[in-house]
């Protein structure tokens, strides 16, 4: 009968794939109320937009940087209920990852991970403007990058325009 052991001093980690979080922060962070008092007594429900915006770059050997923007305006027939900007970002160490697998985790896993902190300071710096929390739906990640990868190779695939 033959044994099978585990030694962990003979295992090579060194060349595995490792991502850590080295830091999440927020890098900036804006509410606006700009028709306080008065916007407590408007009976209008609000017309909510979210855009969404993510940002990386590269911050020292193996070390990415990765930013969510959300921007959030709320308005009324009467006006401009609240406007938000946040910035949320995370610091990212990225070793013996594949070349080709680090763009889709900057893009698709980072995000994925952050956005529950987002979600929350967003609800609660709606709730600290006297309005209730906001609550962001969950986004897709993998979903909005396989969209735009497609978009940029239809666009780098594309004819070029004639000439006049």
């Amino acid at each position: 009968m033959s044994e099978n052991t585990f030694n962990a001093s003979n295992t090579n980690t060194d060349n595995l794939p490792q991502v850590s979080i080295l830091a999440q922060y927020i890098k900036d962070l804006s509410f606006e109320n700009p028709n306080a008092p008065a916007v407590y007594q408007w009976q209008t429900q609000p017309h909510i937009e979210v855009q969404f915006n993510i940002g990386t770059q590269p911050m020292a050997q193996d070390v990415y940087e990765v930013a969510l923007k959300v921007d959030v305006s709320a308005k009324a027939d009467e006006g401009v209920v609240f406007h938000i900007e946040l910035v949320y970002n995370g610091l990212f160490a990225i070793k013996n990852v594949p070349a080709d697998q680090i763009q889709p985790f900057l893009y698709i896993e980072a995000p994925r991970i952050l956005f529950p902190f987002v979600r929350r300071i967003l609800a609660d710096s709606v709730h600290d403007g006297n309005f209730p929390p906001l609550m962001l739906e969950p986004i897709d990640f993998a979903a909005l990058y396989m969209q735009q990868t497609e978009q940029q190779d239809m666009l780098s695939n594309a004819e070029p325009a004639g000439q006049a």
